[in-house]
């Protein structure tokens, strides 16, 4: 059960869907405080200054650009009302006198951000508004829920689940807020931001890095650190291969195991079976702590997590025909 927090979703007969109990007040983003236009965005515009005001309602055209009477294929995409306003504004003054335009949003559609992975429903989901992990999650239906031995459980890994921004893991720790109920993990989301929810029982391992195919790879029983590095492809051409670093169990209270490759390969050392969710981490250059690899392999993790969970959605969708 989740403590200050109840958000559960199900997508079969014999799972069960609640609501949340307890919602943060959302806190202002950043990226709030300079709004900016983009593609699918709606405009009120007004032309004051001839006669009667003229009012449109004017939507961001697909390549950021807008158009209102004179003002013709005027580039929006990216600015603020403010500055999209002065262009606008210039535009008509080289057909009108003393023309002068007021702009209104009337629909923010261009912000994205995206949820994958244990929720109910995978996808893009518009920032219209200010928006926080929870209400994240509850627009998604919740985190997906199955019956364990007739116990209703959570789907989700919330130990190697992550909030990532700009193709980097931000520093929130999803276990203390759906568990604990600590609010102050319950950060605001950005534009392009990925809420990823770890599935529990995903039976893989992440071999990441300085490796030929760096991605997913099946797990077997038996299978070990040196072997999964052999299973994708071996070491690139950059690696340092003396050293593997293997991550495993929670982003924020990691195990860490390091592997010497030379000695496994002379049989002076035991390979490292490795357990589901593991993270093999190959670098480019010397390390002598594993704390050193630690951000390295976890940004390797959230970009590769994030890859591996796109392209499974857009798989699902074409064979569904979706667009």
């Amino acid at each position: 059960a989740l403590a200050g927090v109840c958000l559960l979703a199900s997508s079969s007969p014999a799972r069960a869907q609640t609501g949340f109990a307890v919602v943060a007040q959302a806190p202002r983003a950043a990226w709030q405080q300079n709004l900016t236009i983009g593609p699918g965005d709606v405009l009120n515009i007004t032309l004051l200054g001839e006669g009667e005001p003229l009012t449109r309602e004017v939507l961001v055209g697909p390549d950021g650009r807008v158009n209102f009477f004179e003002a013709q294929d005027v580039a929006a995409d990216g600015l603020t009302v403010d500055q999209l306003r002065g262009r606008i504004d210039d535009a008509l003054g080289r057909f009108r006198r003393a023309a002068r335009t007021i702009v209104s949003p009337v629909a923010f559609r261009s912000k994205k951000y995206y949820v994958l992975g244990a929720v109910a429903q995978n996808g893009v989901f518009t920032l219209d508004r200010p928006v926080t992990i929870i209400e994240a999650v509850a627009r998604a239906r919740g985190l997906e829920t199955g019956l364990v031995e007739q116990e209703l459980v959570e789907l989700a890994d919330l130990s190697r689940s992550f909030l990532a921004r700009e193709g980097r893991r931000l520093e929130v720790n999803l276990e203390r807020l759906f568990r604990e109920g600590d609010f102050t993990q319950n950060a605001a989301l950005a534009p392009g931001d990925y809420l990823f929810l770890a599935p529990a029982e995903a039976p893989e391992i992440y071999v990441l890095g300085e490796v030929t195919n760096p991605g997913v790879l099946a797990y077997t029983r038996g299978v070990t650190a040196v072997g999964a590095v052999a299973g994708r492809g071996g070491f690139a051409p950059r690696a340092w291969s003396r050293r593997v670093l293997v991550v495993r169990g929670s982003l924020h209270r990691p195990e860490k195991f390091v592997v010497d490759v030379p000695a496994v390969l002379a049989g002076q050392a035991r390979d490292l079976p490795l357990e589901p969710k593991d993270i093999v981490y190959v670098n480019a250059r010397p390390w002598a702590r594993a704390e050193e690899l630690l951000d390295a392999a976890a940004s390797s993790f959230v970009e590769a997590a994030v890859t591996t969970w796109s392209g499974l959605k857009i798989e699902s969708a074409v064979r569904k025909g979706q667009p």
